[in-house]
Parts: structure tokens; C-alpha cells; sequence
């Protein structure tokens, strides 16, 4: 670490580090645009990348698209089919949670379309209270691009997301700072209560396993379109160097956090997460959807 950066991480937060880092790239990138895009790009970081370093407000991708020359698809599902795919899906997380109870009742297929439902109901399976539901890749998967195009649930403490895990994340021993397993959230959106943020999502990666080990950094809030009535996708490009996150195609931020990125497979969760009871914040009848239209995972030929 330079003394450089020994400061800054004493002055500032993660977040606002995560910016000033960006700034590098970002200012490279600007200068290399022709006129009216520079333009356009340094009135950007003037209404977007300071107000984020002061008050922390999301940002809009403004990197490279995605390229996938190169790759080919190992994993799709559209969703097409009556039932859900079991071949490619298990349910995960059945049971008793925090804050209510995860169930496989909560998600079928329909119209083409993955629905995960999050509701209070009388008559559950494990009795009264709130239900919702998660489900997992069967196979696990290495380097690659991960995506998922989808309308995200709204309301109620509820927030949908799309993650990878794997088994090394069992303890800071088996996850060896993230080489040997990671958590990395691809996309989670819980920003809806945010006047400034609510068309925004939360990019994160964990490691050390979920205990006294644990490590987080966040990478910020990024905003999509719409996020909550239109459908946007979300993607991360995992290489042997670094995650690379991709908003509609759009790069918003890159980081090989913390002593590189996961050599262990992984697997993909789609979910719409139960908050702590305490944060249920609706009565009984109140309930929420999260919509998946597809979800894809590719990798070099």
C-alpha cells in the first residue's frame, strides 16, 4: 500500500474512496471521447461524481459496453415452460428465516416469465407469516458473464437480488480472501424508499466466510431505468483478474477485492430476500413480486 493510499483510507470511507479511484479511468476515458460526448461525460462527473463523494448518492454507468466476442452460452433459461426446470434449478434456503420463511410455493413460471412472490399468508406451510422464495443454480460455474434481465420487487422491507456463492464462503479458511470462494452481489434492490436513489442497486462482494472473518466492500449505488415497472439487466463479468459489473450493458464499476477474485465454482441465487421481522414495514395483504425474464451464463469458447 503507498503512503498515498494509506492516507486517503484514513481520511475517507469506502465509498468515497471507491470514487476518487474511479476518477483515474474515468478522466482517461473522458479525454478520449470526441467533443460533444466529453461534453456530455464531464457534466456527469461534475452532477453525479461529486454529489456521490459528498452525500452518496448513486451514480449512472458510464463505461465501456459489454463485449462477449468470444464467449458462448453454458447455461439459459427463458422461462418458456409451465413448471420450473429442475435440471437447472433447486430451491434453496425452505424454512424458517429471519423475519419469516422461505418456500418453494412462492415461485413459479408463467407467461415466460419467473415470478417470486413475497406475502404474508394465514395458512403457510410453516403457519402464520411472511413467505417469500430463493432458488440456485444446480451446477456451479468458474469464470464467466452472469446475467439476468428482470422488474424488481417494491415494498414491504422485501428486495430482490441475483448473487453468486460458493462453498468456500463456510469460513475466512476455506474463502482465503475470496480466492478460495466469494459472495458477489451481481445486483440487489433495496433503494425504492430513496427519493434521490429508489431506481438505484447495490453492488457488493464478500468474503472471510459469515463470521467474525467477514469482509465487505461496497461498491455503491448505480442507477437503472425504471427499475421497479421495466425491465433492466444486470451482469457480471467474471475474469481470472477482476468482477467486472455491468448495468443495461453498460460497465458501472470494476474491483478485485480483497486478495483476488474466487478461483472456487460458484453458483447463482436468485432471490427475493425477507427482511429481519423487525423491519417489515406493511400489514397482512400486503405483497411484492420479483419478475425474471431470463437469465443467461456464458463463457470463453
Amino acid at each position: 500500500m503507498s503512503n498515498m493510499q494509506a492516507i486517503l483510507e484514513k481520511i475517507f470511507s469506502q465509498r468515497e474512496l471507491n470514487a476518487i479511484y474511479d476518477l483515474g479511468p474515468f478522466l482517461r476515458e473522458l479525454f478520449s471521447f470526441p467533443g460533444l460526448k466529453r461534453a456530455g461525460a464531464l457534466l456527469l462527473a461534475i452532477f453525479e461524481i461529486f454529489p456521490m463523494l459528498l452525500f452518496g448518492t448513486p451514480r449512472t454507468p458510464v463505461g465501456p459496453r459489454l463485449d462477449l466476442t468470444g464467449y458462448h452460452a453454458v447455461f439459459e433459461d427463458n422461462f418458456d415452460a409451465d413448471t420450473l426446470d429442475t435440471a437447472k434449478w433447486e430451491y434453496r434456503g425452505t424454512g424458517t428465516r429471519s423475519g419469516g420463511f422461505m418456500h418453494p410455493d412462492q415461485v413459479r413460471t408463467e407467461g415466460g416469465k419467473l415470478i417470486l412472490t413475497a406475502e404474508y399468508l394465514e395458512g403457510g406451510a410453516f403457519g402464520p407469516g411472511w413467505y417469500s422464495g430463493m432458488l440456485r443454480t444446480a451446477e456451479e460455474f468458474t469464470y464467466g458473464y452472469y446475467e439476468m434481465t428482470c422488474v424488481c420487487s417494491k415494498g414491504g422491507g422485501f428486495w430482490s437480488a441475483w448473487w453468486l456463492n460458493a462453498q468456500g464462503m463456510a469460513s475466512a479458511e476455506a474463502s482465503k480472501g475470496g480466492v478460495g470462494g466469494a459472495e458477489i452481489d451481481i445486483f440487489e434492490a433495496f433503494c425504492y424508499k430513496d427519493k434521490v436513489g429508489k431506481d438505484a442497486v447495490s453492488l457488493n462482494v464478500h468474503v472471510g466466510g459469515y463470521g467474525d472473518g467477514l469482509q465487505s466492500l461496497h461498491l455503491g449505488s448505480w442507477r437503472g431505468k425504471d427499475i421497479y415497472t421495466q425491465y433492466n439487466t444486470y451482469g457480471l463479468l467474471w475474469t481470472e483478474t477482476e468482477y467486472i459489473f455491468y448495468i443495461n450493458g453498460v460497465e458501472a464499476v470494476r474491483t478485485a477485492f480483497k486478495d483476488g477474485v474466487s478461483r472456487a465454482p460458484e453458483y447463482g441465487i436468485i432471490s427475493l430476500e425477507l427482511p429481519d421481522a423487525e423491519a417489515l414495514n406493511e400489514q397482512p395483504g400486503f405483497s411484492t413480486q420479483f419478475v425474471v425474464d431470463s437469465v443467461r451464463i456464458l463463457q470463453k469458447d
